[in-house]
């Protein structure tokens, strides 16, 4: 494909991820990831050429005007897009599939001083949320999405959605589908897997009070006598708890006299 076919596809793409986007005259001149990805193209070609030095100071320059910092020897798909392009730095290994999308302050980094591949690959269609830092030679998978400043060291499978430090990988099904308005950038619909790991603790619990209750080792109801003036005040405590509905019948002035939350 020449350059001037890979320019036209990436800023071809910006209309289909960003609303915000008007007319081409408009993301040419205004669009610091369009400027470095543009000029990311033209210091692949220098780095492949073998005119090291030339890319490294084209990439310098795009770094300057657009403050992502791309190295020349990193191999980016199609249709690739940076929304925003503020602190974006993609290592010299890394590799990137088509139709992949970064937001601001995302790192693809490496993790060790050796030469060789030390820096991510990502697959076609992955998303990768504000902030977010991918790290060593790993692999994510295609559709994949990456929770904003989660940290990611560890492999990611297709379709999947990774958030949390370290990132905890929870497998959606619908992560990376496309809609009806074109490719799925819905990255702050992750889910929460450590308020889920507290909820089914609450769960046991209850289950473990209400047979040491039934096997008569304590008095009856003294499980919801526990429970009294207990504050909740957080979505775990309210839908997950046992004393959630316990103090939430009771008078609010009562549970703003308690002294502390035993439900949490």
């Amino acid at each position: 494909m020449s350059l001037l076919a890979q320019w036209r596809e990436d800023i071809r793409c910006v209309f289909e991820r960003d609303p915000a986007a008007r007319t081409t005259f408009e993301v040419l001149t205004t669009y610091p990831g369009v400027h470095a990805i543009m000029l990311y193209r033209l210091a692949h070609r220098l780095w492949r050429a073998e005119w090291r030095y030339p890319a490294r100071l084209l990439s310098f320059v795009a770094r300057l005007l657009s403050n992502v910092d791309i190295h020349p020897g990193a191999v980016i798909g199609p249709r690739f897009f940076i929304d925003h392009g503020a602190c974006v730095v993609i290592g010299e290994t890394a590799e990137i599939g088509k139709d992949v999308t970064l937001y601001h302050g995302v790192t693809l980094g490496g993790t060790s001083w050796r030469k060789g591949k030390r820096h991510p690959t990502l697959g076609d269609g992955v998303l990768v949320g504000a902030g977010a830092k991918i790290l060593g030679p790993i692999t994510i998978g295609a559709n994949a999405r990456v929770g904003a400043n989660s940290v990611v060291v560890q492999d990611v499978p297709d379709g999947c959605t990774v958030v949390g430090i370290p990132g905890k990988v929870v497998k959606l099904r619908e992560a990376g589908q496309l809609n009806p308005y074109g490719i799925d950038l819905d990255h702050h619909l992750i889910p929460d897997p450590v308020g889920k790991a507290i909820a089914c603790l609450l769960e046991r619990i209850d289950s473990l009070e209400k047979k040491v209750e039934g096997g008569g080792l304590v008095a009856v109801g003294s499980q919801q006598q526990f429970y009294q003036g207990c504050n909740p005040d957080n979505s775990i405590c309210e839908s997950d708890c046992a004393g959630g509905a316990t103090a939430l019948a009771q008078p609010a002035s009562r549970r703003r006299a308690a002294p502390a939350s035993v439900s949490e």
